[in-house]
């Protein structure tokens, strides 16, 4: 397997070169770049697993960028930037983002997500060159396709949806009926631990539920358990 390559998009250089020893020291193969257009070179050049970039970046910002990026491509994505208001966060993740990393960081803690995000990221890669029993799951009219990580709509028109929604709506599919609690949840997403304050879930099933929900508000197919977490109520065929 090859060994994981992260480009790291910051402008500030401290930040930056302390971001890259960090990453080096723990074996990772780092690329650097300041802006978008720096970022857009070294995609081009390089085969790249895990990009973790600033929000606040010269000419297009982390958010224009990463909406960019989620049209073209399905590289896992780290925002790691010193705005840690909710609306950014809740944007963030609703744009496509795996993991939202406010500043000042614990390197540590970083690491831990950054290799636990890998793992999954790059273990779905391998699977996907592999056969697999489930193709894909039909529900209520709609197609989960597995290989291709899409969703598929009743008159047949896919989108590919970003790697947080497939985890989760393939883990929904696997356990219909049972209740879901956001622990659990967010531990197939991102493999990590749910912490205070933490909506990474619930953004991401509101995601969800805006592609085949009639009326997201008033959900049928992936409803809130109250106190507990979530449940799939889809009718599987």
């Amino acid at each position: 397997m090859q060994e994981p390559q992260i480009l790291i998009v910051e402008d500030e250089a401290v930040t930056r070169n302390t971001l890259k020893t960090i990453f080096e020291a723990e074996g990772y193969n780092v690329f650097e770049a300041t802006n978008g257009n720096e970022m857009s070179v070294i995609l081009k050049q390089q085969v790249i697993h895990l990009i973790i970039m600033d929000i606040n970046l010269p000419g297009k910002n982390g958010l224009i960028l990463a909406r960019e990026l989620r049209e073209n491509t399905n590289i896992a994505l780290m925002f790691l930037t010193g705005r840690d208001n909710e609306i950014d966060r809740i944007l963030g993740l609703e744009i496509g983002a795996d993991d939202y990393i406010t500043k000042p960081f614990n390197p540590r803690e970083l690491t831990i997500r950054a290799r636990n995000l890998l793992h999954r990221t790059m273990s779905e890669n391998n699977k996907s060159n592999q056969d697999i029993s489930i193709e894909s799951y039909k529900f209520n009219g709609w197609t989960l396709d597995i290989n291709s990580r899409s969703l598929i709509t009743p008159d047949g028109t896919a989108t590919k949806l970003p790697r947080s929604e497939f985890r989760l709506l393939q883990h929904f599919c696997e356990n219909p009926g049972k209740i879901q609690t956001r622990e659990a949840l967010l531990y197939t997403m991102t493999g990590r631990e749910l912490k205070p304050h933490d909506r990474t879930v619930d953004v991401t099933i509101r995601r969800i539920r805006k592609h085949f929900e009639a009326y997201p508000n008033t959900p049928e197919i992936i409803i809130t358990i109250h106190g507990e977490g979530y449940r799939f109520c889809g009718t599987l065929s």
